[in-house]
């Protein structure tokens, strides 16, 4: 019986039929393959110690990582490889930019001030005015649907419009919340006086 008749007979794949003759032709056996089990980590013992040092030395991305154990390790390994070391080495993806203005010594002069004697400021009577935007670009191009069904989503073509929104954050709640129909700048914050007013209404919602 050849193996397309034996595929056939078994009602498998050719290709199965010929891969399990040449599994029995080379073990002696037809049985699957182990599946499951523990495999060892590629990035261990030497490898391990170079990327661990590697990662002290200067700034890396994962990606760049995958790269460098490639080109000067020879050692092929995924992202999901570098992402699982980085982490069980107690490494986080952080923010790295801060404003350079800190530096100016007026400025370290106040933060300092800043941090010594905030502990004497009640909270109730502190405030951060706080902004953030969104903008109809940011809409999602993507999403999920019935097969053979269009899905559709509108946003302004070629136009994209900002709004921003500006608040008073406090201990326990938000004040003078205020829609800007644009972007922030001069014009929009000190036109008209609005500024003034948002200041009005934070300070009519002071504590006594």
């Amino acid at each position: 019986m050849s193996r397309r008749q034996a595929a056939a007979h078994f009602g498998v794949a050719v290709s199965t039929a010929i891969k399990w003759v040449d599994r029995w032709q080379e073990t002696g056996s037809a049985a699957a393959g182990k599946m499951g089990g523990h495999k060892p980590k590629k990035i261990s013992g030497e490898h391990a110690d170079w990327l661990r040092q590697r990662c002290r030395e200067k700034a890396f991305t994962q990606r760049g990582l995958v790269q460098e154990l490639a080109g000067e390790r020879g050692l092929t390994v995924d992202y999901r490889s570098v992402w699982e070391f980085v982490h069980a080495e107690g490494l986080s993806y952080k923010k790295v930019l801060i404003a350079s203005e800190r530096d100016r010594p007026a400025i370290a002069r106040r933060r300092a001030q800043w941090a010594k004697y905030q502990g004497r400021i009640d909270p109730a009577c502190l405030v951060f005015i706080d902004e953030t935007w969104t903008k109809t670009n940011m809409a999602a191009l993507r999403g999920w649907a019935p097969c053979g069904e269009r899905l559709e989503a509108k946003v302004p073509h070629a136009h994209w419009k900002t709004c921003t929104f500006i608040a008073a954050l406090r201990h326990d709640g938000v004040d003078a919340p205020w829609l800007l129909d644009g972007p922030m700048n001069g014009e929009s914050v000190y036109g008209g006086d609005k500024l003034g007013h948002v200041a009005a209404v934070i300070g009519a919602a002071a504590p006594e």
